[in-house]
């Protein structure tokens, strides 16, 4: 009989007989009846024309013939095993796509190792990228989840704290070597600092800390948190932003660890009712596991 005649039935309550030694065992392993075992022995002893197992007391001892297809048998048992995970698979594949959005800076320094680890383990999701500053574009539906550095206070939300992202005075290797390095906040006055425009973010944080700065004491300022950085990173002077953005940036340094600034608190956040989207669940957990990697790293 060709192997391909063999119903996959028969060798799966064959190989359960075999490995328990009894009908019984074998009927308990794979939660079946007893006599739906010893009918499919018998139809596999038909088709094989030999018997398979000899009767002894209360179990059975394998005949010649048993041993000589036993090997076979499993390797069966292996394929099939394998052809059901993969069917699981394909039946629990993620495919779909969701809409992320996050601050600029986030955009270009955080998220892009953290979504290009996504993709690879996920690669029938599609990712959409939005850089906005703009808090209200998640409630507007202009994106499924959220990654904010200000905690929504929106009831429609649902929202997981990752973590806090120290923020540090920092200057390129370059503009250190022309200008000195600060040895305290009170140096700061001496050196090129690098602002914020109409965004006074950057002067609270400074009067919070006792030291008030005046706007004109930043000698270059923009609100583009983007520019912001790469003239730090061009080494135009000292500036104030995210630790995690330094692993970025070759040559930068953080200074004045004692300057003590706010950390930012960094928040995942998600519409209540589109959370048990299977797809935009599976990108939150995995954002919520892997954020706050990528900021230790940081």
């Amino acid at each position: 009989m060709a192997a391909e005649a063999f119903d996959w039935a028969l060798v799966k309550s064959f190989l359960a007989v075999l490995d328990a030694g009894s009908l019984m065992g074998a009927a308990r392993q794979l939660g079946a009846q007893q006599p739906t075992l010893s009918r499919h022995v018998a139809e596999l002893e038909a088709q094989l024309g030999a018997p398979l197992f000899e009767r002894t007391g209360r179990g059975v001892t394998p005949t010649a013939a048993a041993l000589a297809i036993a090997e076979a048998a499993r390797q069966m048992q292996e394929g099939a095993e394998a052809l059901g995970r993969a069917l699981v698979r394909r039946r629990d594949a993620t495919a779909g796509t969701v809409r992320i959005t996050t601050s600029q800076v986030a955009a270009a320094w955080l998220l892009p190792a953290v979504l290009a680890d996504l993709r690879a383990r996920e690669p029938g999701i599609q990712i959409e990228l939005v850089a906005s500053n703009a808090l209200s574009n998640l409630l507007r539906r202009e994106a499924d989840i959220a990654v904010r550095m200000v905690r929504p206070a929106q009831g429609t939300l649902v929202a997981r704290k990752l973590g806090e992202i120290p923020i540090v005075a920092a200057a390129h290797e370059s503009y250190l070597a022309r200008a000195g390095t600060p040895r305290g906040p009170g140096d700061l006055l001496q050196h090129t600092l690098i602002g914020y425009d109409r965004d006074e973010t950057i002067v609270r944080g400074f009067a919070a800390l006792g030291l008030p700065m005046a706007r004109e004491q930043f000698a270059l300022r923009t609100d583009d948190h983007v520019a912001y950085g790469r003239l730090v990173a061009a080494g135009a002077g000292i500036g104030f932003v995210a630790a995690y953005n330094l692993a970025h940036w070759p040559g930068v340094r953080p200074l004045l660890p004692m300057l003590r600034i706010a950390p930012l608190p960094c928040w995942l956040a998600v519409h209540r009712e589109i959370r048990g989207n299977r797809v935009v669940r599976r990108v939150y957990d995995f954002l919520a596991e892997a954020i706050p990697a990528e900021l230790a790293r940081g």
